[in-house]
């Protein structure tokens, strides 16, 4: 068993879920993979237990009755995580819009110390491939939005590419965790960052999806940028246990 897991959520992703299974099991680092699938009608839950006797215990898999939200595929796959003893739990994209390479720097970083570390597209520069200008404008300016409402030193507050050491996830509350869309990301770095973890910023390249459909919608986006004010007034707590 690995001491790290990769969780990957999933919806309508039989395009790509094969490749990057492949990809993060021929890394030079082992990980084991959670994929947590909103009963995707591609079936892409299907495609994951096909390959399950190929990879032996390294790949699970959670089945959800619909699709139920980013956030809360996380908070399961988190649950998960710990109940199973894994020190370093990663969120990664299936659309190979992160390259699984960058899971082997992602850490190693937090085994040099650091309990947050984040994949960053904007850390140095803007290193995005293949949107359009308006979407990186907008992504860009949704940071910097955060970072002046949140007082936030971190420049991709809404990255989805990340690693955390198993004590961040034991101490956050993570039932008070309420966002479900990319507001989600934005209030688990927040938190982390309140109760006092050590967050590191690496620069990645973020590439679009090539294949299958983006899950961003108006809804997300408004989400995201309402739910900042929102975590501007919220308490953080560390969880009752930690």
């Amino acid at each position: 068993m690995s001491d790290g897991l990769v969780i990957i959520p999933t919806y309508n992703e039989k395009e790509n879920i094969h490749k990057v299974l492949k990809r993060v099991f021929e890394l030079p680092e082992e990980f084991d993979v959670l994929i947590i699938d909103d009963n995707s009608p591609d079936g892409t839950a299907s495609i994951v237990k096909s390959l399950m006797d190929n990879y032996e215990s390294r790949l699970h898999l959670l089945e959800r009755e619909g699709k139920l939200g980013l956030g809360t595929a996380y908070i399961k796959g988190f649950r998960w995580a710990l109940e199973h003893n894994y020190e370093y739990i990663f969120e990664m994209d299936a659309d190979l819009s992160h390259n699984p390479d960058d899971l082997v720097r992602l850490y190693h970083t937090a085994k040099e110390g650091n309990d947050l570390v984040i994949g960053s597209r904007y850390v140095k520069g803007v290193n995005v491939v293949n949107w359009p200008m308006g979407r990186v404008l907008m992504s860009y300016f949704a940071s910097i939005y955060v970072k002046v409402i949140l007082g936030i030193k971190i420049d991709d507050t809404t990255a989805g590419f990340k690693c955390y050491r198993r004590k961040v996830l034991e101490t956050i509350n993570l039932s008070a965790i309420k966002f479900i869309g990319y507001a989600f990301q934005i209030e688990m770095k927040y938190t982390a960052w309140k109760l006092g973890f050590k967050v590191k910023e690496i620069p990645i390249i973020f590439t679009d999806r090539t294949e299958g459909v983006s899950k961003m919608n108006r809804g997300i986006f408004r989400e995201a940028v309402l739910g900042v004010i929102k975590l501007r007034f919220k308490k953080i707590r560390p969880a009752k246990s930690a």
